[in-house]
Parts: C-alpha cells; sequence; structure tokens
C-alpha cells in the first residue's frame, strides 16, 4: 500500500502552514495553509524554488545551521526555532528532519503549531 496519499491527506488537513524542503532547500510541496499564508511571497509558485528565495538573511542562516545540525547529529529531529504572533496567528514555529528507512537525513520540514485554544464544540458521540 502506498502511504504517500495517507500522509499528504494528514499534511494538507493541518491547520498550520507546512513547508517540506529537500536537504539542498528546495521547497518540494506546501500543504493548503502554507501556500495562502505566504501568498504575498509566491504561494504555490515557491514550490521548486529555494527557501531561502522567501527568507531574508538572518532567517537564511538559521535554516543553514538548523539543517547542517539535522545532518551532523541523526538523534537531533526537531528545533523550536521562534515565537510568532502574526495575524491573529499565536504560533511556535519547528524546523524537524525529514530521513529515510536508514535514518538518513533527506530533508526538513517548517511547523508551525498553534497556541490559540480550539473553541470549537466537540463532537458528540
Amino acid at each position: 500500500m502506498d502511504i504517500s496519499v495517507f500522509l499528504k491527506s494528514v499534511v494538507d488537513l493541518d491547520n498550520e502552514p507546512v513547508v517540506i524542503c529537500d536537504k539542498e532547500h528546495t521547497i518540494i510541496y506546501m500543504n493548503p495553509e502554507a501556500v495562502k499564508r505566504y501568498e504575498k511571497r509566491g504561494g504555490a509558485a515557491l514550490v521548486g524554488k529555494s527557501i531561502f528565495d522567501c527568507h531574508n538573511e538572518h532567517s537564511c542562516e538559521i535554516i543553514r545551521r538548523v539543517s547542517d545540525s539535522f545532518a551532523n547529529d541523526p538523534k537531533l529531529n526537531k528545533i523550536f526555532t521562534y515565537h510568532k504572533n502574526w495575524s491573529g496567528a499565536d504560533s511556535d514555529i519547528y524546523m524537524a528532519a525529514l530521513r529515510n528507512e536508514s535514518g538518513e537525513y533527506i530533508g526538513y520540514y517548517e511547523k508551525h503549531e498553534s497556541r490559540i485554544h480550539d473553541v470549537s464544540k466537540p463532537f458528540e458521540l
């Protein structure tokens, strides 16, 4: 069974932006929330481009250092990079390593985790 369809569905349903890059820093996927959040920077057109094309030099240096750390330490898989409160989205931002079945570093993704309490009505059984 090809699990990629299931994994894509999980990422696509996330309410927070998820940007996936290979280890050469090319954006290979953006979930719908990331496309929407980064529309002013190019949105879906960013896929296939360098992550460095849409970040300032300070952010680029952080990305490089975190990626190098992931490549050099197979036990390091998630790093908190910063907290951002923008447009009502109170979020912690992380970078997480992507590794193949052998544990080899193959890329990374940026993940936002909202600090905003979900006020949706719970599902009733």
